[in-house]
């Protein structure tokens, strides 16, 4: 297999309370050609904008005809998928991803698959999907019922909850201790549209800004633009750990969510479902999957407990969406 490397079912998740408290119990948390320019990013999208009409693609089809997979990866969602210092992908999720394109190579009797990534962000993921940018998209996206009535997810593969991110000076600790303040969410995401209807529910006052990724989030908390930055606690986590300064900041709160991240595809196309699912199940029982979560979730600078739900989803393969 041939890279281009970018330059920059069974059980369900219980609701209530016994989720969310298990789950705060469990989560503290090869030769490759030189690199080639890859598909333009599907421009970013207002979070309210309505979603573009999916383009008819054979997935199958495409890749057999151009010989290329796209694969779609984030720049800043440690440790799941972002760019190192070489501008390289890395990550969980595109180590999951190789291992689907692997899958695809075998059953497609290819001798050479080239992989494309392609840049995407929280907003404009599913457009790129929707419109033919991307193949498979390989980040850190929650499977929702609002995103499955536009795009498929395959099975489970990390489960996280939505905590908020604060400097520890700022003596915030839970949801009503941002009551009439600032905070910032990440465009696009299930923790943005939390928030804004917590707002509306609760009448916080909150004064609300809006990024276009993690790490503009992040900096708005390290230059005190705002209070608290509500995301999947995971990824808090990793920007901690790639922080200069990760003594000054928590990840605070209750558990507002359970969070399944899934490799996510085009609806209405079984064939490709059935074959990354194929190459999770493989991962899943052969135990690679555990050596991988210990690449990424077991290091020096960040540890990830692997939670109940997560053991569950390997043991038994689902897509369930994300509670509530």
């Amino acid at each position: 297999m041939s890279m281009n490397r970018f330059t920059f079912p069974a059980l369900k998740l219980v609701a209530g309370a016994l989720c969310l408290a298990a789950f705060a119990a469990t989560a503290q948390d090869k030769a490759a050609p030189a690199p080639t320019a890859p598909p333009a990013a599907a421009p970013a999208a207002a979070a309210t904008a309505p979603a573009p009409a999916a383009v008819k693609i054979d997935t199958l089809k495409r890749i057999r005809d151009t010989g290329a997979i796209l694969i779609g990866v984030r720049e800043s969602s440690v440790p799941f998928s972002f760019v190192d210092a070489q501008k390289q992908p890395q990550g969980y999720s595109v180590d999951l991803c190789l291992k689907v394109a692997e899958q695809i190579k075998s059953d497609l009797k290819m001798k050479n698959l080239e992989i494309k990534f392609v840049p995407v962000s929280s907003a404009n993921r599913i457009p790129a999907l929707l419109e033919g940018k991307i193949d498979l998209e390989c980040g850190s996206t929650t499977n929702t019922r609002d995103r499955q009535k536009q795009v498929a997810f395959a099975y489970t593969t990390f489960v996280a909850g939505i905590k908020m991110l604060a400097m520890k000076s700022s003596n915030v600790n839970s949801v009503e201790d941002l009551r009439g303040k600032t905070i910032v969410v990440t465009v696009g995401t299930t923790s943005e549209k939390m928030m804004k209807q917590l707002n509306d529910e609760r009448l916080l006052k909150l004064n609300i800004i809006e990024s276009k990724d993690h790490n503009d989030s992040f900096k708005a908390i390290e230059d005190g633009k705002a209070v608290a930055f509500p995301m999947d606690d995971v990824l808090l986590y990793g920007l901690i750990s790639k922080s200069k300064s990760p003594e000054t900041f928590a990840v605070v709160g209750k558990y507002m969510s359970v969070e399944p991240y899934a490799i996510m595809m085009r609806k209405d196309e079984p064939q490709v479902e059935r074959i990354v699912n194929r190459a999770l199940v493989d991962l899943f029982q052969s135990g690679e999957i555990r050596k991988l979560y210990n690449k990424w979730f077991t290091t020096r600078d960040l540890t990830v407990p692997l939670n109940q739900y997560l053991k569950e989803a390997f043991l038994v393969p689902n897509a369930y969406p994300a509670w509530p």
